[in-house]
C-alpha cells in the first residue's frame, strides 16, 4: 500500500439536499456494486428509520478506490463519511467531521442554505477544514443557481467571521476562491461549468467531483514510520466478531493480530491503558468490510477484539501510549422521562420486553454509540430522564425500542434549562419558515403565541415568502402540527439551536383539550356517534379504553371526561329509522411524533409494538381534581 493515496471527506448538507443519492452514484460509477450487481437507492441508509423518514440519522462511512489516480500509479483510496443533516443528530455529524479532511457541502439548487446547512458548516469550519460547494439537482424546474451559489459563499463568510478562534476561520479570499461544483445526484453528473437554471450538467458521470476531491482536500497529514495513533470514532456490532470500533488512523501501522495499548476513561473521566490484541483488521472496499493485514496512517478502518471498547478512546503503540483528544459534543436540549408501561393494559400491546432492568439495560447499550445522549435516573427506579439534541432524535430511539419488542410510558418532551447568575436560562432555536405569502399572518400569529420574534423576511419568486423566527425550543414542541394545519401542508419549517437565553415565560401550546374515558371497557359505535360533536377521536369502536385513556381532541381548550363504552339501551319500541347504519369519522391515528406533539404536562404516552396510546399521569378524575386544586392553591 505504499503508493496508495488516501483523501478522507465527509458530505455535508441539510435534510433532503440529496447527499446519500450523490454517494449512491461514487458507489456505482467506482464498481462498488460489481458488474452486474443489484442495488437499491440509497444503499448508506441502510437503517430502516432512514429509508421511512428519508433522513440519514446515522453517520456513515464507504471507501471508493479509484485505480490508478493515486502517486506513482498507485490506488486512490476515497474514504466517504455520510453524515446526517438534521442538528437533532449532531453527535454523529462531529463524529463524522472529527474523521476527515476536507467537506463537499452539498445544497439543493432552489432551496439553498437552509438551517442545518448552516449547522454542519459551523461543525466543518470549527475543525479548520477546506469546503467545496457543490449546487446539486440543478435540474430542478424552479433552480436558481447563481443565487445559490452566492447565498453559500455568504454563509461561508459570515460563519467564519463569527468564529472565536480566528485560526480556524478562513480567510476570506480563499473562501471566495473556493471551487464551485455543479451536479444532479439523481443523473449521476457533475460538473465544473454551470448548466443554466434547470439543465443537468454537462458531461457523462462524475468523475469531475472525484478531480476536484484529489487536487483540492488535502492528504491525511500521517506518518506511516511513527508509533501508532488512532482515534476511535464509531462503534458497531457483529453476531461472530462482538463489538466492532472503528477508526482513524493518524500516525504508524496496525496490524491483525498486533498488541495495541488501549487507552480509555473511567466515569470520572480517568485515563486507563490497557494492552489489548487486534483480533481481526477490516478495511471497507465499497459499501462491505472486508478482512486486511494491515492498514496505514490516513485510513479509516475497523477492529475487532476489544470488548468495551467505546467512541473517543485512542489505540496506540504500547511503548509510546499517546491519547488523542476526546471527541466532544453540543449539550442536549430536549428531555423525555422513559419508563416501564404502568397502564391498566401493559403486557398486551405486543412487547415482551416489559421490566425497568432489561430498559434500563437497552438505554446504557444505546450510550454507547450514541455521543450525543444522557441517561440520567429520577426519583422512581423504574423510570429515566432521558437528554438529547431534539425531539426527532429522541423519538427515533424510542420507536427503535418499540420495534425491538419494548413497552414503555414516555413523558411530554422538556426542554433541559440551566441556572446561571441566579437567572433560570432556557435553550433557543432559529426556525426558518419557507411558505405561501397568504399564509404569513397566520404563521406570525401561530409563532407569537409561543414567544417566537421575527428577524427577518425575504420575499421570493412564486408568490413564496421566507421568514426566520428566534423561538424558545419548548415553543417548537408541538409545533409541527398546527403549522402544517396553519399551511394546508404546504409551508416548510426547519430550525436550529441558538444557545441559551432568559426563561420566556409561560407558553400555551395546545389550542384543544383532552376527551378522557372515564371507565374501562369497549369503545362502542352509540358512543362514538353520540359525542362526535365533542372532537376529534383516536379510537374507534371494538377499541379497549381504561380509565384516564385520552381518547380524542376536544374542540374546547379544556379536558373532559366522557363515558366512551356507553351501550344503547334495548327497548320493544322500534321505527323504521331506528337500526340505521352508525357512520362515523375516520379516527385519527397518531403516529408518534403527532402523540409527542399532542401530550399534554399532565399527560404522557403508552408505546407498545403494536398500539401507541395518550393517557393521564394520574388516571383517576379524582385525583386529578385533587392535584389541580393543589396547584392551584400553591400559586396563591
Amino acid at each position: 500500500m505504499t503508493n496508495t493515496e488516501f483523501r478522507n471527506v465527509a458530505i455535508v448538507a441539510h435534510v433532503d439536499h440529496g447527499k446519500t443519492t450523490l454517494v449512491n452514484g461514487m458507489l456505482e460509477q467506482s464498481g462498488a456494486f460489481g458488474d452486474h450487481g443489484e442495488h437499491t437507492d440509497r444503499v448508506m441508509d441502510s437503517n430502516d428509520q432512514e429509508r421511512e423518514r428519508g433522513i440519514t440519522i446515522l453517520a456513515k462511512n464507504t471507501a471508493i478506490t479509484r485505480k490508478g489516480l493515486g502517486k506513482d500509479g498507485g490506488d486512490l483510496i476515497i474514504n466517504v463519511i455520510d453524515t446526517p443533516g438534521h442538528a437533532d443528530f449532531g453527535g454523529e455529524v462531529e463524529r463524522g467531521i472529527s474523521m476527515v479532511d476536507g467537506v463537499v457541502l452539498l445544497v439543493d439548487a432552489s432551496e439553498g442554505p437552509l438551517p442545518q446547512t448552516r449547522f454542519v458548516l459551523t461543525k466543518a469550519l470549527e475543525a479548520k477544514l477546506p469546503v467545496i460547494i457543490c449546487v446539486n439537482k440543478t435540474d430542478r424546474p424552479d433552480a436558481r443557481i447563481d443565487e445559490v451559489v452566492s447565498e453559500s459563499q455568504d454563509l461561508l463568510l459570515e460563519i467564519a467571521a463569527g468564529l472565536d478562534d480566528e485560526d480556524a476561520a478562513l480567510a476570506a479570499e480563499d473562501l471566495l476562491d473556493l471551487p464551485v461544483l455543479y451536479a444532479s445526484g439523481r443523473a449521476g453528473v457533475a460538473s465544473t461549468v454551470n448548466p443554466g437554471d434547470g439543465n443537468v450538467p454537462e458531461g457523462k458521470d462524475l468523475q469531475p467531483l472525484f478531480d476536484v476531491i484529489y487536487h483540492v482536500l488535502p492528504e491525511p497529514s500521517a506518518n506511516a514510520d511513527a508509533p501508532l495513533q488512532a482515534h476511535v470514532t464509531n462503534l458497531d456490532s457483529d453476531d461472530f466478531l462482538g463489538r466492532i470500533a472503528l477508526l482513524r488512523i493518524y500516525a504508524g501501522k496496525i496490524r491483525k493480530g498486533q498488541q495495541v495499548a488501549w487507552i480509555h476513561y473511567d466515569e470520572d473521566d480517568n485515563e486507563h491503558i490497557k494492552t489489548v490484541k487486534v483480533a481481526e483488521l477490516l478495511r471497507t472496499v465499497g459499501f462491505e468490510r472486508q478482512p486486511t493485514e494491515e492498514a496505514i496512517a490516513g485510513d479509516i478502518v475497523a477492529i475487532s477484539g476489544i470488548s468495551d471498547i467505546m467512541i473517543g478512546d485512542t489505540i496506540a503503540d504500547p511503548e509510546h501510549p499517546v491519547a488523542l483528544p476526546r471527541i466532544t459534543v453540543d449539550e442536549p436540549a430536549i428531555s423525555m422521562t422513559i419508563g416501564v408501561n404502568t397502564s391498566p393494559l401493559a403486557g398486551q400491546g405486543g412487547g415482551d420486553k416489559l421490566t425497568a432492568r432489561v430498559i434500563k439495560a437497552r438505554l446504557e447499550q444505546e450510550l454507547i454509540g450514541n455521543v450525543s445522549l444522557r441517561v440520567l435516573p429520577t426519583e422512581r427506579p423504574d423510570a429515566w430522564e432521558v437528554q438529547g439534541r431534539g425531539e426527532m432524535a429522541l423519538s427515533v430511539l424510542i420507536e427503535s425500542m418499540r420495534r425491538e419488542g419494548f413497552e414503555l410510558t414516555v413523558g411530554k418532551p422538556q426542554v433541559v434549562t440551566q441556572v446561571i447568575d441566579g437567572k433560570t436560562m432556557e435553550p433557543y432555536e432559529i426556525l426558518t419558515i419557507d411558505s405561501p405569502s397568504e399564509f404569513q399572518g397566520a404563521i406570525t400569529q401561530l409563532l407569537a403565541a409561543r414567544k417566537g420574534q421575527m428577524q427577518a423576511m425575504d420575499v421570493r419568486e412564486g408568490n413564496w415568502v421566507r421568514m426566520i423566527f428566534r423561538v424558545p425550543a419548548r415553543g417548537l414542541i408541538g409545533f409541527r402540527t398546527q403549522f402544517l394545519t396553519e399551511t394546508r401542508g404546504a409551508g416548510i419549517a426547519n430550525s436550529i439551536a441558538d444557545g441559551l437565553d432568559v426563561w420566556a415565560g409561560d407558553i400555551k401550546a395546545r389550542a384543544t383539550g383532552s376527551l378522557i374515558a372515564d371507565r374501562s371497557g369497549q369503545i362502542t359505535a352509540y358512543a362514538l356517534m353520540q359525542l362526535s360533536d365533542r372532537g376529534d377521536f383516536f379510537v374507534e369502536p371494538g377499541t379497549e379504553a381504561y380509565e384516564g385513556m385520552v381518547v380524542g381532541a376536544n374542540n374546547r381548550d379544556e379536558d373532559m371526561d366522557i363515558n366512551i363504552t356507553r351501550e344503547k339501551k334495548l327497548t320493544n319500541m322500534r321505527s323504521a329509522t331506528a337500526d340505521a347504519t352508525v357512520t362515523l369519522a375516520k379516527a385519527r391515528n397518531l403516529s408518534l411524533e403527532e402523540a409527542l406533539e399532542f401530550c399534554g404536562n399532565d399527560e404522557c404516552i403508552e408505546v407498545a409494538p403494536h398500539v401507541l396510546r395518550v393517557r393521564k399521569v394520574d388516571l383517576s378524575a379524582t385525583d386529578r381534581k385533587r392535584a389541580a386544586a393543589r396547584a392551584k392553591q400553591l400559586k396563591k
